[in-house]
């Protein structure tokens, strides 16, 4: 590629992650909505779900901030609306009242029987293979890890 090239807006890495993201993003929202959730609420249940699975205890408000990459000005009010939806309980630590932790309730566990269909409805919308996701998630996967 000509240097001068690099500032044209289609030569620019962030200009193809940031519209990707937007459409991969518009795709949930239909299938989300069935399960009355939004696509951030449904990454924080993705990883109650998760370690709710592997019998894990229950995370704490930081630490599922740091999985998601979220602060708790961002993290918070979507935990207020999951608990208003009877998705979740907050639960201060007994042995550290600063800490709270972040508990599915019945509502929240019975959900993932419904949120099974998103995937692979996702993979169906945006028109890859599954070998082709495998490939990009991998591929963002390194760029987070180096650009971290």
């Amino acid at each position: 590629m000509d240097e001068q090239d690099w500032l044209k807006l289609d030569a620019q890495l962030c200009f193809r992650l940031y519209a990707a993201s937007r459409v991969v993003t518009r795709c949930y929202q239909p299938l989300l909505a069935d399960l009355a959730l939004t696509y951030p609420q449904y990454l924080v249940m993705l990883v109650l779900w998760e370690q709710h699975q592997a019998q894990e205890a229950a995370p704490t408000v930081k630490a599922l901030g740091a999985r998601l990459m979220l602060d708790s000005g961002t993290l918070t009010p979507l935990l207020k609306r999951l608990e208003q939806s009877g998705l979740i309980q907050r639960e201060r630590r007994a042995q550290d009242e600063r800490e709270v932790s972040i508990v599915l309730t019945g509502a929240g566990v019975a959900l993932r029987e419904r949120a099974v269909a998103v995937p692979p409805a996702l993979v169906s919308k945006l028109g890859l293979s599954l070998d082709e996701v495998v490939a990009l998630r991998t591929t963002l996967d390194k760029l987070l890890a180096e650009a971290s």
